[in-house]
């Protein structure tokens, strides 16, 4: 017996799908936009979790008060004409990785963007595979190295979405890339390039966005994995111990966060002499607030403050085509078999 309403995604020919996910940005650099913004951001229970009904009052009668005004500020130094830098890139990126596997996957793929808070939404991204007939899907979060508070949120926003729909497409999810040789090739290879045109420094800092402590005594492997990521990109570029440092970057709130802390390892290192550095960020896939703002602009000011004399940051992997091909072969590798 055939139903009235029965869907007709089965009369048309299956699509295979790859939703390629970010952490997200306001729709604008003002105070109402990323005033929204954070509250989706930061009522994630995998961002914060503190017990709900204590941080509920928090964030709304502390943080969203205070918080977005000061934010907004710092989004619009760095927002663009094309709008969000972390929107733009990542825009980019989708459109470099369609065309790079247009002709190696019969009958195509198609490629849908989401961030997890903020537009162009999972929910959206996912009904617009929906409606291709993506019957297989391939979800990539753009996070290097796993951490609950970023790729693990991911496939809670993906699984809360699909859990509406009455049919589920075949799933396949990436958690991490960080120790994939060809990533580890790409980001030391990137770093040469910018040196070629920058010169060596003294030092060079992995810098890593933070998790607070308790995350990772709980078990959230984040922190080691920052670790390798860092270790084996020194040892592609055949530095010595004495010439790179590791730290982490951007904590939130009084808790304590694993360290030691980008700012004051910059300090640290300014008061010791050190005149020359260089900052990587190998956590973020594309350049956002947290790099240019945070890294390129307030860090800079720490470093020079301190004593140092020359800082400089080396931009995120982005749509450079070398990453672009990285990440299409790593999904092509993870799209076999379908």
């Amino acid at each position: 017996m055939r139903y009235k309403n029965q869907s007709d995604q089965f009369k048309r020919p299956a699509r295979l799908g790859l939703l390629l996910v970010n952490l997200g940005t306001p729709d604008a650099p003002t105070t109402p936009a990323v005033r929204r913004y954070l509250a989706e951001f930061l009522s994630d229970p995998r961002v914060v979790s503190i017990p709900r009904p204590l941080w509920w009052l928090i964030l709304h009668g502390i943080v969203l008060r205070l918080r977005p005004r000061r934010s907004a500020a710092a989004y619009r130094s760095v927002w663009s004409d094309q709008g969000s830098p972390l929107l733009a890139i990542s825009q980019r990126q989708q459109r470099a990785i369609e065309e790079q596997l247009r002709e190696a996957i019969p009958g195509g793929l198609e490629v849908a963007l989401g961030m997890r808070y903020g537009n162009p939404s999972i929910a959206a991204a996912l009904e617009q595979l929906r409606q291709a007939n993506v019957q297989r899907l391939l979800v990539l979060p753009l996070y290097p190295q796993y951490s609950a508070t970023t790729t693990a949120s991911i496939f809670d926003a993906v699984s809360e979405e699909l859990c509406h729909w009455r049919w589920l497409p075949e799933l396949r999810f990436i958690n991490r890339y960080a120790p994939e040789p060809a990533y580890l090739q790409v980001l030391a290879d990137s770093i040469r390039q910018f040196q070629a045109v920058q010169g060596t420094p003294e030092r060079l800092l992995f810098s890593f966005h933070g998790i607070p402590r308790d995350y990772y005594e709980a078990g959230d492997p984040y922190p080691d994995e920052c670790r390798e990521t860092a270790e084996q990109t020194a040892r592609l570029l055949g530095l010595e111990p004495d010439q790179w440092g590791l730290s982490f970057q951007s904590r939130f709130g009084r808790q304590e966060w694993v360290q030691p802390y980008t700012d004051a390892t910059l300090e640290a290192w300014g008061g010791a002499g050190i005149k020359r550095v260089q900052v990587v960020c190998p956590a973020f896939s594309a350049d956002c607030l947290e790099t240019l703002e945070e890294i390129a602009v307030e860090n800079r000011d720490h470093f020079l403050a301190a004593g140092g004399q020359e800082y400089r940051y080396i931009p995120a992997l982005n749509d450079q085509p070398a990453h672009v091909e990285m990440l299409s072969g790593l999904i092509l590798r993870h799209l076999q078999g379908w």
